[in-house]
């Protein structure tokens, strides 16, 4: 059966508004308890958030329904998602839930929820929490207000420990722009990448609980990129809201996304033995000039749906040490169970500084096909199937590309919005079949 409130990167929504209410938050903290205390007589689970000022009050309502059925919390404050996932699966928790949204603005927010084993949890289990939620709205329980947490000092400094341990070299005379997005790591990152001896320029990093990717972070780059060329730093890193992805930026101020972090750790993993099987895992959205210039060196790159949650399973299945997304989403399995900004950009700069290269000279050679996305905000997610007028497009588009090309259309797992990327060999083609697609989900099912 498919799943209603999980998306593919947890529970998302307007802070204060369903399912992110006061009472289906609860619910939620009630549901969770369950599933804990079948896996622990006497469970504990940790509890992290991003710098949105709905943070707390969301916090406090999962805690209060975890209390409600025995199950006792651990607040680590202001932390990034990935390290929620290492102290849970570093410390004695059945579970650890990140309260953030990610990218999105700070009026969103959302619901994250990790195993034991720092793994997010498979879509079976899932499920099984969104029925105990609805059991519980529909007899009617009801919220008794968010819990008073004191956050637990130090949990936060083990996580940066953590990070600080698996950097083997020093990035002693590195000079690096670091834009946090006003998120999760703008106290942690800078502290991290002065400890390993870099010069850091911190933008960013003045969080109010409302500027949150505002215009900043890994989905706006402009400004770290003008700061890189006018600072002459030897690189720039952005991190998303959770710091859960990083898109960096060379010294000649060009944009190096996840499909190029997946080609610089690949061969580094490859020339030191660790890339297990030559193979790399990434998603439908890379973009055909990394699938070619990994196949120059000999890796094999397996796609998988669009979610860092796919990437990982797959991972898992064939033994894969290295996947992640184009969106920055990178996973490095020898270190972590989740895609990790922070940890990306320390293996990014152990690479250049053990190359003695910059990002431009170790992505010279990626050819990046015109690839143009749009997307289309819908009233319903109806099957494209049922929408004759978009399939029209849609094959007319693989017809003219062929083997040079692709489209992909789907719905996004967060948002209310269909997602068409199309990908060929010239722009214009690219566009001109981009914006017909667009424009027929527009017709058919957009809001108007």
């Amino acid at each position: 059966m498919a799943k209603q409130l999980f998306g593919t990167d947890g529970i998302r929504g307007v802070a204060g508004e369903y399912p992110l209410d006061a009472a289906t938050v609860h619910a939620f903290g009630m549901a969770l308890a369950s599933t804990a205390r079948q896996l622990n007589p006497d469970p504990e689970i940790l509890i992290g958030m991003d710098t949105r000022e709905s943070g707390p009050w969301i916090a406090g309502q999962v805690a209060a329904g975890l209390a409600e059925r025995g199950v006792r919390t651990r607040l680590a404050g202001v932390i990034t998602t990935p390290g929620v996932a290492y102290l849970t699966r570093a410390g004695e928790f059945v579970a650890g839930v990140m309260i953030s949204a990610s990218h999105n603005p700070y009026q969103d927010n959302g619901i994250k929820v990790f195993g034991h084993s720092g793994f997010k949890l498979p879509d079976a289990e899932e499920h099984e929490i969104e029925q105990e939620i609805f059991r519980l709205l529909d007899a009617g329980v009801s919220e008794t207000g968010p819990q008073p947490l004191a956050v637990d000092p130090g949990l936060d400094q083990r996580y940066v420990d953590y990070l600080f341990s698996t950097a083997p070299v020093r990035f002693d005379g590195v000079r690096m722009v670091i834009d946090c997005g006003n998120g999760a790591a703008s106290n942690l990152a800078p502290e991290l990448f002065r400890r390993c001896g870099a010069e850091v320029c911190a933008i960013f990093c003045a969080p109010n609980g409302r500027n949150i990717n505002l215009n900043c972070g890994a989905l706006y780059v402009d400004s770290l990129s003008r700061q890189v060329v006018q600072q002459k730093a030897d690189l720039g890193v952005a991190f998303d809201g959770d710091a859960d992805r990083a898109i960096f930026v060379a010294a000649s101020g060009k944009i190096v996304d996840g499909d190029g972090v997946l080609l610089i750790a690949a061969r580094a993993l490859k020339a030191a033995g660790h890339l297990s099987g030559d193979i790399v895992v990434s998603t439908v959205m890379s973009n055909l000039g990394l699938e070619t210039a990994l196949a120059r060196d000999g890796i094999r790159m397996l796609r998988t749906p669009v979610g860092d949650k796919y990437v990982l399973e797959e991972m898992v299945r064939v033994g894969a040490a290295l996947g992640g997304e184009q969106s920055g989403h990178v996973i490095f399995r020898e270190w972590a169970t989740t895609g990790d900004g922070m940890l990306t950009a320390l293996r990014v700069l152990e690479t250049a500084q053990r190359a003695g290269m910059g990002l431009d000279e170790l992505t010279r050679d990626l050819q990046i096909y015109p690839q143009r996305l749009y997307n289309v905000r819908v009233r319903e997610k109806k099957p494209l199937t049922e929408l004759p007028a978009v399939g029209h497009e849609i094959s007319a588009c693989e017809k003219a590309l062929g083997s040079a090309g692709r489209v992909l259309v789907r719905f996004s797992g967060t948002e209310p919005l269909v997602r068409v990327m199309v990908e060929g060999p010239e722009l214009g083609q690219v566009e001109d079949f981009g914006r017909r697609i667009a424009h027929a989900i527009e017709r058919e099912i957009g809001v108007k």
